[in-house]
């Protein structure tokens, strides 16, 4: 059979609901702004950019997507977005916080605006928007064109290249294409960027944008560089041998390197390899000028013409 109740109790509420009881003493009416904090509402940034034929500028759009499972409308609000690396207490990481207010005055400007706040950043969207119960929703962040851009090709070593002799080259290794842009005013950008995830997009031949390429950014304040990782080169390969290895003393080893860069593009690069050392390290001799970016790791820097090649040989004394 079929359990049928003639009725439901007052105080019986079939989802979580938040119940305020208010007394008001005074002769006059009050108004009562309510603040409480949910995990049903959440946001996050996304960004599209697109490359122009020569790779050095950029168009970039940033925007918010608001994902509402809180249980709750929210009409005509005042949205607010902080954004930064909050620390929750109840699951020891770190949250995004959005809040919206009642509003009733409407003004025409759809952009955030952004001002600094507390150790963060605050967003708040310059007219009122409605936000549905279970709804995702986007509304336009920023919108900057013509953003000088940098591209480079980074090739990487390993510290595992000089702990024991290896007679086997290491073929066809990948090189890295990087792109970096300055958060500069000057370069129609200069506000913070909250995290996000930048996906980039090209006009082909046809005039058809094809993505071409995504990375993950993190909190980016003005006047930084917003560093970007594109894919693998597919015309650019290397080659590592190591040309030379012993052992001259306790735990003191003696290694030599050829590695060669091949260029099928029809235009010239430049590849910046880095080649992390550890221990107790000096180089004896090198083919090609280097820097020292930190005790770890230096850095030549390899033009290769198009449709050509590029070889670095270099000696080094470490100890482990």
């Amino acid at each position: 059979g079929q359990l049928i109740f003639p009725g439901l109790p007052k105080n019986l509420l079939p989802r979580p609901t938040l119940v305020l009881s208010l007394d008001n003493q005074s002769e006059k009416s009050q108004t009562i702004e309510t603040s409480y904090l949910t995990s049903g509402i959440n946001w996050k940034a996304d960004y599209i950019a697109v490359l122009n034929q020569t790779d050095e500028k950029m168009d970039l759009n940033g925007w918010v997507t608001l994902d509402n499972r809180s249980g709750s409308t929210y009409r005509n609000a005042r949205l607010k977005l902080v954004a930064g690396d909050l620390h929750g207490a109840d699951n020891d990481g770190i949250i995004n916080l959005a809040r919206m207010k009642e509003a009733n005055a409407a003004t025409p400007a759809p952009a955030f605006s952004e001002h600094s706040f507390f150790e963060y950043h605050l967003y708040s969207l310059q007219r009122p928007t409605t936000i549905k119960e279970s709804e995702s929703k986007q509304v336009s962040l920023l919108n900057a064109n013509e953003i000088p851009v940098k591209k480079k090709y980074l090739f990487y070593g390993s510290r595992n290249y000089y702990q024991a002799y290896d007679p086997n080259p290491v073929l066809n290794q990948k090189v890295s294409v990087m792109v970096e842009i300055a958060n500069k005013k000057e370069n129609h950008l200069g506000m913070a960027l909250p995290k996000g995830v930048i996906r980039v997009y090209k006009n082909d031949q046809d005039g058809s944008q094809q993505f071409i390429g995504e990375d993950n950014i993190d909190h980016t304040p003005k006047d930084e560089t917003i560093k970007i990782k594109m894919g693998e080169a597919f015309d650019i390969v290397a080659d590592r041998r190591q040309t030379e290895w012993k052992k001259i003393g306790h735990n003191v080893y003696e290694v030599a390197f050829e590695i060669v860069f091949r260029n099928h593009k029809d235009s010239p690069v430049t590849i910046n390899d880095i080649e992390p050392i550890f221990g107790d390290w000096e180089i004896l001799s090198h083919s090609r000028e280097f820097k020292k970016l930190d005790s770890n790791s230096i850095q030549f820097d390899l033009p290769v013409a198009a449709n050509g090649s590029s070889t670095l040989h270099y000696r080094a004394r470490v100890v482990f």
